[in-house]
């Protein structure tokens, strides 16, 4: 109480009596019904002190105020009396919309009538406010507006019902105990929204509210209720000010920031849920812009006449509106074409003034002034009788009247009335009135076809929809490789590893296997070198067969001449097993193989070398170290041996196999080493040797060798070495099917070195330079030799 007094005592510094910030309007009474209604929309409030005025004035809403009066006079003069011995008054204000305003009206309307002197509260103010001779208040219209006089009003007991206010914060009793409506709440309203964006398959929504009591809470219940149902996203929600249709620049850089929202979101559907002002600024902007869009109107805008005539509305797009239930205020309509009936209040005299009545006008002036739905207080302009009834609505209109109905049943029941009387009361203050619910229903104010927008796609074969961003609506975007959609947006779906995407990525295609192909021309020079080699070595074999006891043949090693011959001949064979489709044999016998029959080959030159070595090295030590060592038997099958203990474990433990290495558009056929290590040691065993042998050679080229045996080695073994460094790069780097063509050529230069290098030269003395194969060619190489050094040679 103490918070009341010094906050009237606050206001009484700076309002005046007579209502001069809005219309006015009373009638005596026994009893008082208060009215509070925005006949004007809007003040010039701002951040800086300064005197109201109200502006923007609503015939609708006047028309409001005119049905309060109108049914408590149809009241007063029913016949029999709903009251009898009692008149019912009435005390009507011009609250414009603004909290302030109706704050002032509200007390007003709860000071003690009895001294018309008194401007808010009796002077002997104590800590109870004593009885108001106003015993209900019908209003206010917008729920900010009625949160802040239901506060005030609650103070007494009075009861308060309102016509338009559906904010769901009014429901909670324990905080507005005396507020009741004639209309549904917002709970109702935002149930009926949500199921209206479920019906029509709209998957993205976007929401609009203002920064009061109806838009905020409006909002936070409508984005409650789509966030639960399935498949429906809210692409954004802008808060706006309540008051966003002042003319400032923080108002048009929001106005600009929420029509690029607007603009780039693929919402279907915009849901406004904001007073009509508020609307009005929003969609100027959306006509001049031409945002063609689908609208939800909230019940404070759907019908508003202001909206509605826009010019250039149907650039808007299609609007959807709530109202609440419709009804006709009986025979009001003829009391408005009757002028009124003879009636006269401050409000209806306000109005005549700027909306004089038009005796005669032509149809075209009459239909040009039926569109005009506000006024400028300055401007006189004639409104005939019949355009102004078409500004009566059928359902604010009809909820004032019905709250005057429900106020009259409550007094007739707490009066205990009958047909001749009622029993007066002393304290007519906390009675009850029942909330009268209305259902809400949809209706459309502009009626076309509904379009999704950018939500409901068509998107082309080998496209899906897909999410990009935080935003609601997907969008088309292509398969990814290896995957593929029919089209329609559907999920695109893997082809699996064996299948690969078309470039549009509408079908999958089989990949088709890749290996080394005998078509090939690289394998087909690769076929003819290995035919080639096979054939050669065949011959030399016949050859040295033939000539197997003469110098040369011996020379190169006598019967170990045929192993080598026999393990170049097997490497030459190997080389067909890397070309074709890999199978589980051919992949065993490559490198494997490989590495043991040219470890044969290279034991068998080691232990020619051996033999010319001893031969002819004079050193006694070394002479008896090397012989020592010259066992060629012995030399061929430790050698080979130890290779062939390498490769037997590698393929029994971990054979190479054949396996497919899934690529984009192919499947590659290859071998597996099995072990990479065991495949090492045997390239680095192999590679000892011939490093061992290349340096026995080497060393022997001082040596009077006839035949160039130990030159001609070293020239192979150096070959060989050099083929096998150059390989390992290349055969990491190279990637397909001619990985394995790389290790075939290298096997087949490998065999082509010591073929060409070391037994080609003796082939071409057996058929060329007979006259050198036989013994006295021989010693008297030797002699020769030796005289150009001074040494003395005895021969036997």
């Amino acid at each position: 109480m103490f918070f009341l007094k010094v906050f009237v005592s606050f206001l009484s510094v700076f309002c005046l009596c007579s209502g001069e910030n809005g219309l006015h309007a009373n009638s005596p009474g026994d009893i008082i019904i208060g009215g509070l209604f925005p006949i004007h929309k809007q003040t010039n409030r701002s951040t800086t002190h300064g005197p109201l005025s109200c502006s923007w004035y609503d015939l609708r809403v006047f028309l409001h105020s005119q049905v309060m009066i109108y049914a408590l006079r149809e009241i007063n003069q029913r016949t029999p009396r709903a009251l009898p011995n009692f008149t019912l008054g009435y005390d009507i204000y011009d609250t414009c919309g603004d909290v302030s305003i109706a704050i002032r009206a509200t007390l007003q309307l709860l000071k003690n009538q009895s001294d018309p002197q008194m401007c808010l509260v009796p002077a002997n103010f104590q800590s109870v406010l004593s009885e108001p001779k106003t015993k209900a208040v019908i209003g206010e219209r917008y729920s900010e507006v009625s949160i802040a006089v239901a506060r005030v009003v609650a103070l007494s007991s009075v009861a308060q019902i309102s016509h338009g206010s559906t904010s769901e914060q009014l429901s909670r009793k324990l905080k507005f105990p005396s507020f009741l409506r004639t209309i549904s709440s917002d709970e109702h309203q935002t149930k009926a929204i949500s199921e209206l964006v479920r019906k029509f398959n709209w998957t993205a929504v976007a929401i609009v509210g203002s920064d009061d009591e109806y838009g905020k809470y409006g909002s936070d219940r409508l984005e409650a209720n789509l966030r639960v149902m399935k498949n429906i996203c809210i692409e954004f929600i802008n808060i706006l000010p309540g008051y966003f249709s002042k003319n400032t620049s923080q108002v048009h850089k929001m106005l600009n920031e929420l029509v690029d929202n607007i603009n780039k979101s693929p919402a279907e559907a915009i849901i406004m849920f904001t007073k009509d002002t508020n609307v009005n600024v929003i969609m100027e902007a959306a006509i001049k812009h031409n945002l063609n869009r689908t609208w939800i109107a909230s019940d404070s805008w759907s019908t508003s006449s202001l909206i509605s005539t826009l010019p250039g509305i149907e650039k808007a797009g299609e609007v959807f509106g709530f109202i609440s239930k419709r009804n006709e205020v009986p025979k009001f309509k003829d009391y408005v074409m009757s002028a009124f009936n003879g009636t006269t209040n401050n409000i209806l005299d306000h109005h005549l003034i700027h909306y004089p009545l038009c005796s005669s006008q032509s149809d075209e002036n009459r239909e040009s002034n039926c569109s005009l739905a506000d006024s400028n207080q300055g401007s006189k302009q004639c409104l005939d009788l019949s355009c102004l009834a078409k500004y009566i609505d059928q359902d604010e209109s009809y909820n004032i009247y019905l709250a005057v109905q429900v106020i009259v049943e409550g007094l007739r029941r707490l009066l205990k009335c009958d047909n001749h009387k009622c029993e007066r009361g002393q304290n007519l203050i906390g009675y009850l009135i029942p909330n009268i619910i209305n259902h809400v229903e949809l209706i459309l104010f502009c009626l076309s076809k509904v379009t999704a927008y950018n939500c409901s796609k068509t998107c082309e074969p080998g496209q899906m929809l897909k999410k990009q961003s935080k935003r609601c609506c997907h969008d088309c975007v292509p398969c990814a490789e290896g995957e593929f959609s029919a089209g329609n947006g559907d999920k695109c779906e893997t082809c699996g590893q064996k299948k690969y995407s078309s470039p549009q990525r509408n079908m999958c295609f089989k990949k088709t296997p890749e290996f080394l192909d005998w078509s090939d021309p690289f394998i087909i020079i690769l076929s003819c070198l290995q035919v080639l080699g096979i054939i050669t070595t065949i011959v030399f074999a016949i050859l040295f067969a033939i000539y197997h006891r003469t110098p040369v043949v011996k020379a190169v090693g006598g019967y170990l001449c045929f192993l080598e011959l026999f393990s170049l001949l097997v490497c030459f064979c190997l080389a067909f097993s890397f070309v074709g489709k890999p199978t589980a044999a051919s992949c065993m016998v490559g490198l494997p193989v490989f590495g043991i029959a040219f470890s044969l080959c290279i034991s068998c030159i080691l232990a020619n070398l051996l033999q010319i070595l001893v031969g002819f090295n004079f050193d006694l030590k070394i002479r008896l170290w090397i012989k020592k060592l010259n066992q060629p038997a012995a030399v061929v099958i430790i050698v080979s041996g130890i290779q062939l203990a390498l490769c037997v474990p590698w393929l029994y433990f971990y054979p190479p196999f054949p396996y497919e290495r899934i690529l984009k558009t192919t499947i590659l056929l290859q071998c597996h080493k099995g072990s990479d290590k065991l495949f090492i040691a045997m390239l680095v065993y192999n590679a000892f040797w011939a490093l061992s042998c290349f340096l026995f050679a080497f060393k022997g080229k001082q040596l009077p060798d006839l035949y160039k045996n130990a030159s001609l080695i070293t020239t192979s073994m150096m070959l060989f070495l050099i083929i096998w460094i150059l390989f390992i790069p290349i055969y990491i780097s190279l990637f397909g099917s001619y990985k394995q063509a790389i290790e075939s050529a290298a096997i087949l230069i490998s065999s082509y070195s010591i073929l060409c290098c070391h037994l080609a030269p003796k082939c071409y003395i057996i058929i060329f330079r007979k006259e050198i194969n036989n013994e006295n060619a021989i010693t008297e190489y030797i002699r020769k030799h030796f005289e150009q050094k001074n040494l003395t040679v005895v021969t036997s």
